[in-house]
């Protein structure tokens, strides 16, 4: 009888035999390991940087959004059919306090009279300043505070008395209310009671000096009609009272009404940004590609650098398989590397400039989770060709090259 040959099955290699075996190939080529994941984690961190700091931003405005009140709408004068400058009419105020679901309603009115830092200034300097009559519950209902000094009173909105705002204040050269500062306003002096903050939902009363409504139709000449109109409401109605309001503030003529919220015009921040964050995530995309490409360069020096080590391997019964897995493993490994250091620094980066700003610091988990994925799939695909090119190294070809 002619004794059979036996044929041994190629030995199964285990998950954890694959990673022993890949990490090994990585750690025989520290420095160029090193640059290749460092490219891959420059990308990630650059689009973890540029989601995590316009989530932080975002954060940031909707807390802003949320302390100040979402719910402000402003109602103002448009222009008439024959393009004239039309006027709200003096019950606007009242007829919009009827809404259901109004919760306050103050207004200012734009006065003819200029404001001056003395007598002895020319009339045409005014600094861009305007002078309103306001009503006494205006800080309220736009959400502002006093930097120094008080708001007009019961008292004193019938005084020749003044609120200015920050950048009328800084203008005029008044640093903080008190006892003895005055303006030249309306061609007679007005004693200085309070000095605004910046008004992030009404920008406009920063630049002016607001006094008393009685007061601006005694010694101003106001007309007594209203020009800005803030109005809450319930933030659940905002929409259904924004609708009705040009109808309410002047029935005769709501078309020569005009309606705007505020709040909207610091949303629009966010779609601003995008842009520039569209443009920033295809710059982080690129320097992914970038990295995927010197790991696809890494993988195929070590398959000719390594072609003794394939060959030796293939003729003690490495199948094909198993060298392709090998240098798959390999390439995943790096990019995981990368991925990580990439996530850690990219959170870094979020973390500093979201401190140093002032923002709360906010990655989402998504791009987390979706920055190693990309690691992996750029990996994988950096990977594939040189393994496949390694697998097909038949053993006498490797063990005979130099």
């Amino acid at each position: 009888m002619t004794p059979q040959a036996t044929v041994l099955a190629p030995a199964r290699l285990r998950p954890r035999d694959v990673l022993r075996t890949g990490g090994a190939g990585l750690r025989a080529r520290p420095l160029r390991v090193f640059l290749s994941a460092l490219g891959i984690a420059i990308g990630i961190a650059a689009m973890l940087g540029v989601v995590g700091i316009s989530a932080s931003s975002q954060e940031d405005l909707n807390r802003q959004l949320s302390a100040l009140g979402t719910n402000l709408l402003t109602v103002a004068p448009g222009q008439t059919l024959f393009g004239d400058t039309a006027h709200l009419p003096a019950e606007a105020e009242d007829m919009i306090g009827q809404i259901a679901p109004v919760t306050s309603v103050t207004a200012t009115g734009t006065t003819s009279a200029r404001v001056y830092r003395n007598r002895h200034i020319p009339a045409g300097e005014t600094g861009g300043i305007r002078v309103a009559a306001a009503r006494l519950g205006l800080p309220a209902g736009v959400g502002a505070s006093l930097a120094s000094g008080t708001w007009l009173n019961a008292a004193t909105h019938r005084y020749p008395a003044t609120v200015l705002g920050a950048k009328a204040a800084d203008r005029l050269g008044v640093v903080h209310a008190g006892p003895g500062q005055r303006v030249w306003l309306g061609g007679q002096w007005f004693t200085v009671v309070g000095v605004l903050a910046p008004v992030p939902l009404a920008p406009e009363l920063d630049t002016t000096a607001l006094v008393g409504w009685p007061v601006a139709e005694e010694r101003l000449g106001f007309d007594g009609y209203p020009t800005t109109v803030y109005t809450r409401a319930h933030e659940e109605h905002v929409t259904a009272v924004r609708d009705v309001l040009a109808a309410t503030a002047n029935p005769q003529a709501p078309n020569e009404v005009e309606v705007s919220r505020p709040s909207d015009v610091l949303a629009a921040k966010q779609a601003t940004d995008a842009t520039l964050n569209a443009l920033l995530l295809g710059l982080g995309g690129v320097a992914l590609v970038v990295g995927g490409v010197g790991v696809a360069n890494t993988m195929v020096i070590s398959v000719l650098e390594r072609r003794a080590e394939i060959g030796l391997r293939r003729s003690l019964g490495a199948t094909r398989g198993q060298i392709r897995l090998q240098f798959l493993a390999e390439s995943l490994l790096l990019s995981a590397i990368g991925g990580v250091g990439g996530v850690a620094l990219g959170i870094a980066v979020t973390a500093a400039y979201a401190g140093f700003q002032g923002w709360p610091a906010i990655v989402p988990v998504w791009a987390t989770a979706g920055g190693l994925a990309a690691t992996l799939v750029i990996g994988g695909i950096a990977g594939f060709y040189p393994a496949v090119r390694a697998s097909r190294m038949s053993p006498t070809e490797a063990l005979a090259t130099p």
